[in-house]
């Protein structure tokens, strides 16, 4: 790869003047100090304490110490010349039982990352929920309990009043079909749970407290912008065959549709996925009003595509991936392959919903082996995956589509759920052992991109 022809192909003028350029991060990833001043058990906590879980036994204990060197790490964001930053907050540090009795230790330590992301001249852009759910509200049923609306609302209302004179960005949850799909139906990620059971429940009760989250954030914050982030995949057929294309139907359905439809006022896509249909059991008289809200702008995060097949074999969705390593095409340490048109046509997909007012790119980016050499590291293949990524994000705005905005997945490398710390996804290496950070090759780029 030429490098100094990557260093010129892309310029962020291209972009527009509004275009908003950031990085995301989220606090069970980077924070560490997990039971610091106060702050109660995740599920997250939890889980990595069971055996099996997690990739090597790795724990989000420490992770990258953002808790304590939150002024090294912004000061880094500013170096990158990345004028947004994109956060979230630990239920457990505000609320450390879910509910009850508020840490101020909590709303401190937030309050001193805000202050010191303006002071940098960096907009903080502050994600709500980013799957750490306090595990006392777990035992309580977690998502599968319809009075976790009420503690949502709650811990909301506690964040619009403690920070909305100041964060004017406000992201209600972090994709809904991955910490739903991932923790309460196949059981990989935290709290373990499977099942439609389980799922189903956890969709509908998800749902209503993104709505109320959002009406309180408006209601508290009404210059505020409201969001909400969404997982997607580009889906293609396995082959030109109608049961191949039924099934990426089904799939598209499940990962693409199943929170951004009924959101947008368009209900549940049980049309294609005949076993949702169970979640009409959870749905009370009058939730309908408080199923969709209009918001700001909406997050998606697309990082592959996925090619599906028919499955006779697969419960309720008849439907099955192929996986990218079978293929025979580049992959990411996730075993994901790296496809850029993906980004291009999930921009076009959402645009296809005239609700949607504005649409950003709140995540994408690619874990790869990376090696420290001499001091440096030189991580070429993420440098090109962001390259070919914007350039295709690039096609989508001179076509005329709405995106305006492009937030690589992520700062550092970080604990990265039931992977743990092996693949990183970091424009800065981090050395876990003594913390150190090293910026890449890729960071440099977007610095300079940005510069």
């Amino acid at each position: 790869m030429d490098t100094d022809k990557s260093f010129t192909s892309l310029d962020k003028n291209l972009f527009g003047d509004n275009f908003a350029w950031g990085v995301s991060t989220a606090a069970l990833q980077t924070e560490g100090s997990c039971d610091a001043d106060g702050k109660g058990p995740s599920v997250w906590d939890t889980f990595s304490n069971k055996r099996g879980k997690i990739l090597n036994g790795h724990k989000p204990t420490h992770a990258c110490e953002f808790y304590n060197e939150y002024r090294r790490d912004i000061d880094l964001v500013k170096q990158l010349n990345i004028p947004n930053f994109r956060f979230s907050i630990a239920w457990t540090r505000i609320l450390p039982s879910g509910e009850g009795e508020v840490n101020q230790a909590g709303i401190e330590h937030y309050n001193k990352v805000i202050d010191y992301c303006l002071q940098q001249g960096i907009t903080p852009w502050v994600t709500l929920y980013h799957w750490d759910l306090p595990q006392a509200l777990e035992d309580k049923g977690g998502w599968t309990n319809r009075q976790i609306v009420e503690w949502f609302s709650n811990f909301t209302t506690i964040c619009a009043k403690s920070f909305g004179d100041r964060v004017k960005h406000w992201m209600v949850m972090n994709e809904p079909a991955v910490f739903t799909g991932a923790g309460y139906f196949l059981g990989i990620h935290a709290p373990g749970r499977t099942g439609l059971r389980n799922f189903l429940p956890a969709i509908h009760h998800v749902v209503l407290s993104i709505v109320a989250g959002a009406r309180i954030l408006r209601h508290i914050c009404p210059d505020a912008q409201i969001g909400n982030t969404f997982s997607c995949s580009y889906i293609e057929p396995y082959a030109d065959k109608p049961r191949h294309i039924a099934a990426a139907k089904r799939a598209d359905a499940l990962i693409n549709r199943l929170y951004i439809e009924p959101l947008l006022g368009l209900g549940y896509p049980t049309q294609e996925v005949k076993a949702l249909k169970g979640i009409y059991k959870y749905v009370q008289p009058g939730d309908e009003a408080n199923m969709s809200f209009d918001f700001d702008f909406i997050g998606i995060q697309n990082y592959t595509r996925e090619i599906v097949k028919y499955s006779f074999f697969t419960p309720y969705i008849g439907a099955s991936l192929v996986k990218a390593q079978d293929r025979g095409v580049e992959i990411t340490e996730m075993k994901w392959e790296v496809h850029p048109p993906s980004i291009y046509e999930m921009v076009k997909k959402y645009n296809s919903y005239p609700q949607i007012k504005k649409l950003i790119i709140t995540e994408n980016g690619a874990a790869f082996p990376d090696v420290v050499f001499d001091g440096k590291v030189d991580d070429q293949r993420r440098l090109s995956y962001l390259q070919t990524h914007l350039q295709q994000v690039l096609r989508a705005k001179q076509e005329g589509y709405n995106v305006e905005g492009y937030f690589v997945w992520t700062l550092t490398d970080n604990f990265e759920w039931a992977e743990g710390y092996h693949p990183r996804f970091g424009l800065v290496y981090v050395d876990f052992e003594n913390q150190q950070r090293i910026i890449k090759a890729s960071g440099h780029w977007f610095a300079q991109m940005l510069g």
